[in-house]
């Protein structure tokens, strides 16, 4: 949104800087910290948590800023708010409770800790913005609801790939096409990949094994579009989506049942497509005047077009969804309501009764999207809240597991606003 940079210069000027503090500070929090300080005037990181204060204060350091105040309490990190210094703590729920703040930023990339620490920001009436699709796309629907209550803007973020698919869906119908299918662009799929084969990987760009693994084998694309299929309504048109290889992006348009696309509008991928890393809408237009236009702009003859951005900078561009929230409450990727997609739990390998799941991106599972009524029916496991669950029997390499299969572990949040979840969108079964 173009409108951003002057308004957000105009806080700047006026000394009223949009006030924002993170949790988590790994490789996309450091980007961010980086981005918000020394890129984007009218916005002011005031607070990092971070597991380690060693972690907060480097990605301060980076982002040029030498003198942080280590604080352990609320009134302590209010203080240096007020005094317009910068802080850094271990406790992260202080940055979720502390007055002085207008928006948090979750970037952690875990569920059950991170769905704690949205729920008690929103609940001290802050903005929320995630960079953790994995929480989203598990627990969207009902933290959207209680950010509803409590008059609050819960989003992803603006340059991550659902941000970058509803700008684009947004742009698609403002033009007057129907957006009929939001596409995501992927390299490389294996389900069997694990942290040992994407260590070397991890290792070269300064990322964890599990998460760059949560890429290769599908697991976060079925995450993302999870994320976009609840904002769009859209629905998937097989398990695991259809995820065709082609050679070019705007060959889409031939690779997809258009039956299916103008049934409802799907969310899918697809597979070694240039330009790499970016993400498309095909885009759907009955009007045959347009038809002539969309020809001579070389759109093609239609009525199926494809537009398409050939990239994602997930923290050059997330500041911008933090400044739509506060300035204007205006989501860039949330829920429509109930969900519409879920990802589910399937086995990356023969596992026995007894072992205990390990979680997104590691040896033991993989996640599929599917649609949510096929989930709520089988009575499906979200690879959300498979962590730490035990398997009370055998499962087969590719098995997809049920909650009857699994012993959930005790006391978790993210099982009762799953259960809240469920309860206010009942799915027929």
């Amino acid at each position: 949104m173009i409108i951003l940079d002057r308004v957000l210069q105009q806080r700047q000027d006026e000394g009223r800087p949009i006030r924002v503090a993170m949790i988590g500070a790994g490789y996309m929090g450091r980007g961010l910290a980086l981005q918000i300080c020394r890129y984007t005037p009218g916005m002011e990181l005031v607070a990092i948590a971070n597991r380690t204060l060693s972690g907060a204060e480097r990605a301060y350091r980076e982002a040029g800023i030498a003198s942080v105040q280590h604080v352990d309490s609320q009134s302590a990190l209010e203080a240096v708010v007020h005094q317009g210094q910068y802080a850094v703590t271990d406790n992260a729920p202080l940055v979720c409770q502390a007055d002085g703040i207008d928006a948090v930023i979750e970037v952690t990339g875990e569920i059950e800790f991170g769905a704690g620490l949205v729920l008690t920001a929103i609940e001290h009436g802050k903005h929320v913005m995630l960079m953790n699709a994995e929480l989203d796309a598990t627990l969207g629907p009902i933290l959207k609801t209680r950010a509803d209550q409590a008059g609050v803007v819960i989003t992803n973020a603006d340059g991550d790939q659902p941000g970058v698919i509803m700008n684009l869906f947004r742009y698609v119908e403002g033009i007057g096409c129907r957006p009929v299918l939001a596409g995501n662009m992927k390299g490389l799929q294996d389900a069997y990949r694990t942290p040992e084969t994407q260590k070397g990987f991890a290792e070269k760009y300064g990322q964890k094994p599990h998460m760059v693994t949560s890429f290769a084998d599908g697991s976060k694309i079925s995450m993302e579009m999870a994320v976009v299929a609840n904002a769009t309504g859209f629905r998937v048109a097989k398990r695991g989506m259809l995820g065709p290889a082609c050679e070019q992006v705007t060959d889409a348009v031939n690779v997809f049942p258009r039956e299916r696309m103008l049934e409802g509008g799907l969310v899918d991928y697809v597979l070694g497509a240039q330009p790499g890393g970016g993400v498309f809408v095909i885009g759907y237009s009955e009007d045959n005047i347009q038809q002539g236009y969309l020809n001579y702009y070389k759109m093609g003859e239609g009525p199926f077009y494809v537009f398409y951005v050939p990239y994602h900078l997930c923290h050059f561009e997330a500041p911008m969804s933090i400044a739509r929230a506060v300035l204007y409450g205006d989501a860039t990727t949330a829920p429509l309501g109930a969900p519409v997609v879920e990802v589910l739990t399937a086995a990356k390998k023969d596992l026995k009764k007894g072992e205990v799941l390990d979680g997104i991106g590691r040896f033991s599972s993989y996640g599929l999207a599917e649609n949510a009524e096929i989930c709520s029916r089988e009575n499906l496991l979200p690879l959300g809240l498979s962590e730490g669950c035990r398997l009370k029997r055998d499962v087969a390499r590719d098995e997809v597991l049920s909650y009857d299969d699994v012993e959930l572990p005790e006391g978790r949040i993210s099982d009762r606003l799953r259960e809240e979840q469920n309860a206010r969108f009942p799915v027929d079964r």
